[in-house]
C-alpha cells in the first residue's frame, strides 16, 4: 500500500514538471514569436542605416564643403524634434527610463527623426556615433509594438530590452555583447539574467538579418601575440594592462563629464535648440581651420585620403600622442549642441588612439593596447564592463580575452559613478565608501557629489 502511494506520488510530480516545462516552452515560443519578426525588422532598419552611412560619408569625401552646411544642417535638425519631437528628444536614457519604469512610452517618431538626424550629422562632418541610432530604432519599433499589443510593464520592459539588444547586435555585428548591453545599462552593478535568453535570441536574429542584407562590418585585428600557453599572461605585461585601464577608465569619465557639463552650459546659455546646433557646427568648422585638419569628423571608421587616420590606423602602427584628445573634442562639441548620432563609435576611436599612445609610453604592443582601449574606454563610459569584455572577444577573438577583460573591469571602477547613460541607476555601487540610495540614477548622483 505504502510503495503503490509512493508511486502515485512521483507520478503526480512527474506529471506536474511536464505540464511546468509545457509551460516554459510555450513562454518561450510566444516571445520568440515577439521578439523575432521585432529584431527582423531592427535588423532591416539597421542595415538601411550602416548602407546610408557609409554613402554619405563617401559622399562628404568627395565633396568637402558640404562641412560649411553642418551648421544649417543642425539647425533644420533641431528644429524638427522642437516641433515634432517631443519625448523622442529624451534619446536613449528615455527608452532606459521606460524599461525600468514603462509608462508614456516610446514614440515611433523617434525612429524616423534619428535615422535623418544622424545621417545629416554624418553627411556635413559632425563627430558623432551610430549605436545611439540603432538603440533608438529597436526601442522605438519595440515600444510601438508594445502598445499596438497593449502589453503589460514586464512584457513592455522585455520587449523594449530585446530592442535595444537587437538594434546594438546589428549595428556592430557583436550579439553576443548586444545581448547583455541591453541588459548591463540598466543598472550600475547588477544583470537581469532572466532576460538574457531573449536578449540574446534578439540580438542574434538582429545580426543575422542585418549581414542577410549584405552589411559587412569594418574587421580590426590583433596581430601580437601575448599569451604563452593557455590564458597565461607576463605579469609585467598584464600589470601594463592594469595601468592601461586606469588611464581608459578616467578617459571615459572625462569624456561623459565634458559631454554633460559643455551640454548643460550650452542649454542655460542658448535656450534655442536651432540656434545651439548651428553655434555648435560653427564651432566644429572653427576646430577644423585651428587644427588643420579634418580626420576627426564623422565616425572615424574610414578616412578621406590613404594617409589619414581612422580607428585601423591605430592597430597598423604607432600614431600621434594627442589623437585621442582631439577626437574628444571634436566629438564633445558635435554631441553638446545637439546632433544625432551616438557617442560609442568616437569612443573606440579615442579608446583605440589612447591605447596606441599608452603603448608606445610602456614599451607594450600597440596593436594589443590599441584593442583594449578599443573596448575599455566604452566599458569606462558606458558602465558595461561585460558587454565590452564580450565585444572584445567577438572582435579580436578569445586569446585576448585575458588583457582584454583585465582592462575592462578597471575602467569601469575608474570611471566613477558618471557615464553616457545618465538615466542609468546604481544597484551596486563601485565603492563601499559611497553611500548611495538605492536604485539611484547616474543623473542624481552626479548631482549630490557636485
Amino acid at each position: 500500500m505504502r510503495a503503490s502511494f509512493a508511486n502515485l506520488i512521483q507520478s503526480l510530480h512527474a506529471a506536474l514538471s511536464l505540464a511546468d516545462n509545457g509551460r516554459h516552452v510555450v513562454r518561450a515560443m510566444r516571445w520568440a514569436l515577439l521578439l523575432g519578426p521585432m529584431a527582423a525588422a531592427v535588423g532591416s532598419l539597421c542595415a538601411a542605416f550602416l548602407w546610408s552611412l557609409e554613402a554619405v560619408t563617401r559622399l562628404r569625401f568627395e565633396h568637402p564643403w558640404l562641412l560649411y552646411l553642418l551648421p544649417l544642417g543642425g539647425a533644420l535638425v533641431a528644429g524638427l524634434y522642437r516641433f515634432w519631437g517631443g519625448r523622442a528628444e529624451g534619446g536613449n536614457n528615455l527608452i532606459v527610463e521606460q524599461i525600468h519604469e514603462p509608462g508614456g512610452g516610446v514614440p515611433l517618431r523617434m525612429a524616423p527623426l534619428v535615422f535623418l538626424g544622424t545621417i545629416v550629422t554624418h553627411l556635413l562632418g559632425g563627430s558623432a556615433g551610430r549605436e545611439g541610432t540603432a538603440v533608438q530604432l529597436g526601442g522605438s519599433l519595440a515600444g510601438t509594438l508594445c502598445r499596438w499589443l497593449k502589453l503589460d510593464a514586464p512584457a513592455t520592459r522585455l520587449l523594449l530590452m530585446g530592442g535595444v539588444a537587437a538594434g546594438f547586435g546589428a549595428v556592430f555585428g557583436t550579439p553576443l555583447a548586444g545581448a547583455v548591453f541591453a541588459l548591463e545599462v540598466l543598472m550600475v552593478g547588477r544583470v537581469e539574467y532572466a532576460a538574457l535568453g531573449p536578449c540574446l535570441f534578439a540580438a542574434l536574429v538582429g545580426d543575422w538579418i542585418c549581414r542577410a542584407w549584405g552589411i559587412e562590418h569594418m574587421p580590426y585585428h590583433i596581430l601580437t601575440s601575448v599569451i604563452s600557453s593557455g590564458f597565461e599572461m607576463e605579469p609585467l605585461l598584464l600589470a601594463k594592462c592594469v595601468a592601461a585601464g586606469v588611464a581608459f577608465g578616467l578617459a571615459g569619465l572625462l569624456f561623459a563629464e565634458a559631454n554633460h557639463v559643455l551640454s548643460g552650459f550650452l542649454k542655460r546659455g542658448i535656450p534655442n535648440s536651432m540656434l545651439r546646433a548651428a553655434i555648435g557646427g560653427l564651432a566644429v568648422i572653427a576646430l577644423v581651420f585651428a587644427f588643420g585638419t579634418r580626420d576627426y569628423l564623422g565616425l572615424g571608421v574610414m578616412s578621406a585620403t590613404p594617409g589619414g587616420l581612422s580607428i585601423s590606423s591605430f592597430f597598423a602602427g604607432p600614431q600621434g600622442q594627442l589623437d585621442w584628445a582631439m577626437k574628444l573634442l571634436f566629438t564633445v562639441v558635435t554631441l553638446s549642441a545637439g546632433y544625432k548620432g551616438g557617442e560609442v563609435t568616437p569612443l573606440f576611436f579615442i579608446g583605440a588612439a589612447l591605447g596606441n599612445a599608452l603603448g608606445q609610453a610602456m614599451g607594450a604592443p600597440v596593436d594589443l593596447f590599441a584593442g583594449l582601449g578599443f573596448v575599455a574606454v566604452f566599458a569606462g563610459a558606458a558602465n558595461t564592463p561585460m558587454a565590452c569584455v564580450l565585444m572584445g572577444i567577438e572582435l579580436f577573438g578569445a586569446a585576448h580575452a585575458v588583457p582584454i577583460t583585465v582592462a575592462c573591469f578597471t575602467a569601469y571602477l575608474c570611471s566613477g559613478h558618471n557615464g553616457i547613460y545618465l538615466s542609468q541607476r546604481v544597484a551596486v555601487p563601485k565603492s563601499r565608501r559611497r553611500a548611495l540610495a538605492p536604485a539611484v540614477t547616474l543623473r542624481e548622483a552626479r548631482v549630490r557629489e557636485g
